[in-house]
């Protein structure tokens, strides 16, 4: 079954988020020839890379293994796993307001 990752790459002076390339390993090469051939250009999935905002679409049969996506082990060699919380302190203060306005603007008669 196909797999894909992301390969982070440089970033440039004239970049607004980190650039990368979308890479589809483990694929059957004889069905990524046809589609390849089969999707003119102008089609729906001809332009992917620009679409999914990747700089190009990498395709392999082989399995393709980048370093940067390995998750380290512990001890157990079990894949250390990393839980990420974000910091919505500012949105939720701004879904509070949001809300206030809009209870004073629902009370208000603008009639």
């Amino acid at each position: 079954m196909p797999r894909l990752q992301i390969l982070e790459l440089p970033e440039g002076s004239d970049d607004d988020r980190p650039p990368f390339a979308l890479v589809i390993d483990q694929v059957d090469m004889t069905l990524a020839d046809a589609l390849a051939t089969a999707i003119p250009a102008g089609a729906p999935f001809a332009d992917m890379a620009t679409r999914l905002g990747a700089r190009t679409v990498l395709v392999f049969g082989e399995t393709i293994e980048i370093p940067a996506n390995d998750l380290p082990a512990d001890e157990h060699s079990i894949p250390v796993t990393i839980h990420v919380e974000a910091d919505t302190t500012l949105f939720d203060e701004q879904i509070a307001k949001a809300a206030h306005a809009a209870a004073r603007y629902a009370g208000h008669s603008s009639h």
